[in-house]
């Protein structure tokens, strides 16, 4: 069981609660200070008058259409991606399941990729279209694949699935940029995970389908529990998993979909977050889903900034600081899980 192999920690329900308001609080100072942080540092002040404000000054407009911007898509694409992660993991019964790892976020992006081969680099929304029809396509790639031989439908089936088809698109993907140098100059920083250079309008467009898979993860967090326990756990207990493993799939990739056209496909998120909260919080995903959000956020956040800070970049991608920390922990836990088994 999951709540077993992550050691989790007895907390009330109060407790959480102001856990959970202490994180946002957190979220919020760290939203505040990567807007303040650049070649002019900004006073909160006037960041808070940028907003509620504006004015049209040089220092408002700075704010407003590129650090407020930044930021912003950092808060999505991290708390989505956490949240994928999360239900991910929920499903698969597998703390090393994540959309990266198991292929979701190569599909998205090597739709993206091709449909700005095929048509250049100003098609606007239609972006997050085919980010969302490359994350399904791959899905049920890795769920085929993985449902075939004697390891069919286990977690390590999953995996493995996800490596491979996830090694082939970004292989593909890579092959397309190096034939193609105007996409490759279009696409630099964002295929290696970047919120360099986000826009207002890009974050509104996604907004909706992130927001929307947030909302249907918090309903089903009752539903993600009983998966958590196993398909022969789930039936003993009146659920379907077919149908809740399918609606949760579906959410997964409005999440990863909306959060890859966004900022690129940012690893690590979906797999170091969730397993934390667990750690921390338990595996009542009534509680695992919001806390997922908020740490995803942060996460990619100060990843964000301290890259900025350290690599004296302001176009530092975030997803390469993010690796730095998150492959340590991949391989600590996928070394613990190993030896759980053995």
């Amino acid at each position: 069981m999951t709540g077993r192999r992550t050691g989790r920690l007895a907390m009330t329900n109060g407790a959480r609660m102001a856990t959970l308001l202490v994180l946002f609080c957190l979220l919020v100072v760290a939203a505040m200070s990567a807007t303040a942080i650049g070649t002019v540092t900004m006073p909160f002040s006037r960041i808070a008058a940028a907003i509620f404000q504006f004015d049209g000054s040089r220092d408002h407009l700075l704010i407003m259409t590129i650090r407020l911007p930044r930021v912003i898509a950092a808060v999505l694409a991290g708390g989505a991606l956490a949240v994928a992660g999360a239900i991910m993991q929920a499903v698969t019964n597998n703390p090393l399941a994540s959309p990266d790892l198991v292929g979701i976020n190569a599909g998205a992006a090597f739709a993206v990729v091709t449909v700005m081969t095929l048509f250049g680099e100003g098609v606007g929304d239609i972006y997050v279209w085919f980010s969302f029809v490359g994350a399904a396509i791959a899905a049920l790639v890795v769920y085929a694949l993985g449902s075939l031989g004697s390891v069919g439908h286990s977690p390590l089936g999953l995996v493995l699935a996800g490596v491979i088809v996830g090694t082939f698109l970004t292989s593909l993907t890579t092959a397309m940029l190096i034939f193609d140098q105007s996409t490759l100059d279009a696409v630099r920083l964002w295929t290696a995970g970047s919120v360099t250079g986000r826009t207002m309008a890009q974050a509104r467009t996604v907004v909706p389908f992130i927001v929307v898979g947030l909302v249907a993860a918090l309903l089903l967090g009752r539903h993600l529990t009983t998966l958590s326990l196993g398909a022969d756990a789930s039936r003993s207990l009146g659920q379907n998993p077919v149908v809740w493993r399918g609606a949760s799939v579906a959410i997964v990739i409005l999440l990863a979909g909306g959060a890859v056209a966004l900022a690129g496909p940012i690893g690590f998120v979906g797999l170091v977050v969730p397993h934390i909260v667990r750690m921390c919080i338990g595996v009542d995903y009534r509680w695992v889903i919001p806390f997922a959000a908020l740490g995803g956020a942060l996460l990619v956040v100060i990843a964000d900034m301290v890259g900025r800070l350290v690599f004296g970049s302001q176009s530092f991608p975030v997803g390469v600081t993010i690796a730095l920390v998150g492959a340590p922990f991949f391989l600590h836990l996928a070394r613990t899980r190993l030896k759980g088994e053995t």
